[in-house]
């Protein structure tokens, strides 16, 4: 590969990874200044003509491609099955997307495929696994500082009055509505309604998609856990993890520390594991009395009080098994296996999660990552997926690459509640840094980075 291809490679890939983690409120600020409609879909796009252009650089100028392993044949696979979908008339299969939706779908399902391929030609060129992960651990240092400040010195009306609001309803056909049109996950509803606890959301506009971007970054530094550095910032990224109160990136957080023992032969990990747990638990256990508090509007209350009406029996305890965002979960991952079971042939893409909602159809399946692409592709499709992110997943085991098969564990297990795909900084960086690493001249280094301690 020439110096000015792997150059152009490598920063493209800083460039995703940092423009990505301020891509929401970047779109955001532009929407409030007046981009909008189809000029900012066309900004939007920045990071799959970048993602594109840099892979085909890089695959014009590089030498030799890298050995077929089973995880790109799966990969294919599940590419496949997806433009096979994209194809199928929606009548055929019960559908009822649109061609809008179906393409929206497309691009979403494909994303981290993208990103794989990418990783797999990068990994040629860069083949220094620590100098990503400490890319991933200052990017996710610079979103905990904003997100902090953020929560405990920015007031929930600064952004109810910002271009948020209008973003996620007019541009992402996102109708949130007890929140001011801002998604009503951003407060912790304590069950008083006089004591709401913001939740940490910074520059992903998302608790959720926060948390998932600190566990990832928590997991490499761990990984170097006896390094001054990696004290300081595993303290700063965990007590940001804490304020985005989201339980599965804790519980996903942990297993990943899990395997990281496991891999490296280490007992550090899996205390800071059980120490992650058992801080989690006191902590949220107390959160609505030591939590940032704020306020809700007199609208908001009335829709509120609907909702509750509407959903009797909730809890707001955080561990009770009757907790309003538990149950949800639970329930959205039990009928979208359901509808699988029953419907196994899939009903096309664009017909279950947020796509499906954007676009104003009957969502088969929501939330959870598996059940999603299950109703979308089938079972043929969703296990297509299934094995080509378990086959990368050994891969990396085989090749030591220690951190990121720990972080790419802790990835799939969130996905099991989350549409974590469509957090597009994990799709993107997460599935290319693991094509990076199993890119057969990257082999030896990975494994000698990886042993070492430090």
């Amino acid at each position: 590969m020439s110096t000015s291809s792997s150059r152009f490679g490598i920063a493209a890939f800083v460039a995703l990874v940092v423009g990505l983690a301020l891509h929401n409120v970047v779109m955001a600020e532009l929407w409030d200044a007046g981009v909008r409609g189809r000029t900012l879909d066309v900004v939007a796009a920045w990071k799959e003509v970048l993602l594109l252009l840099a892979f085909l650089l890089v695959a014009w100028r590089v030498r030799r491609l890298p050995s077929i392993t089973a995880a790109d044949v799966f990969a294919g696979a599940y590419a496949a099955s997806l433009l096979a979908y994209a194809l199928l008339p929606q009548g055929w299969l019960g559908g009822n997307a649109t061609t809008h939706g179906i393409l929206l779908a497309l691009r979403h399902d494909l994303l981290p495929v993208g990103g794989y391929a990418f990783g797999r030609l990068l990994g040629l060129a860069w083949r220094e696994p620590r100098h990503v992960g400490m890319l991933v651990a200052l990017t996710a240092a610079g979103v905990a500082v904003v997100g902090l400040f953020d929560v405990f010195f920015v007031s929930l009306q600064s952004w109810r009055d910002s271009g948020v609001p209008g973003w996620y309803r007019e541009q992402l056909s996102l109708d949130y509505r007890c929140l001011s049109y801002l998604p009503e996950n951003w407060v912790y509803n304590t069950g008083e309604e006089s004591n709401p606890i913001r939740r940490l959301v910074s520059t992903f506009l998302s608790p959720l998609a926060t948390a998932y971007v600190l566990t990832v970054a928590l997991v490499f530094v761990v990984s170097r856990l006896f390094r001054w550095w990696a004290v300081v910032l595993s303290a700063l990224l965990f007590v940001a993890l804490l304020y985005t109160h989201t339980r599965a990136a804790i519980l996903a957080l942990a297993g990943g520390l899990l395997l990281l023992a496991l891999v490296q032969r280490r007992l550090p990990p899996l205390i800071v594991a059980g120490l992650a747990v058992l801080v989690s638990a006191g902590f949220f256990a107390v959160y609505s009395t030591i939590g940032p508090s704020t306020s809700y509007t007199a609208a908001e209350l009335v829709c509120l009080r609907k909702n509750a009406q509407e959903h009797p029996g909730a809890s707001a305890e955080p561990f009770s098994t009757s907790d309003a965002s538990l149950s949800s979960h639970w329930r959205n991952l039990r009928d979208g296996v359901t509808t699988v079971m029953h419907h196994p042939q899939g009903y096309g893409l664009g017909n279950a999660g947020v796509v499906a909602m954007r676009t104003g159809v009957q969502i088969q399946a929501g939330e959870s990552t598996y059940p999603e692409l299950g109703v979308e592709t089938g079972i043929v499709g969703v296990a297509a997926f299934l094995l080509w992110n378990l086959a990368l997943l050994v891969g990396l085991w085989k090749r030591k690459a220690a951190w990121l098969a720990a972080a790419f564990a802790a990835v799939l297990l969130l996905g099991l509640q989350t549409d974590i795909i469509g957090v597009h900084w994990i799709a993107v960086v997460v599935w290319a840094a693991a094509g990076m690493a199993i890119t057969g001249s990257a082999a030896k280094p990975e494994a000698a980075a990886a042993e070492s301690p430090g």
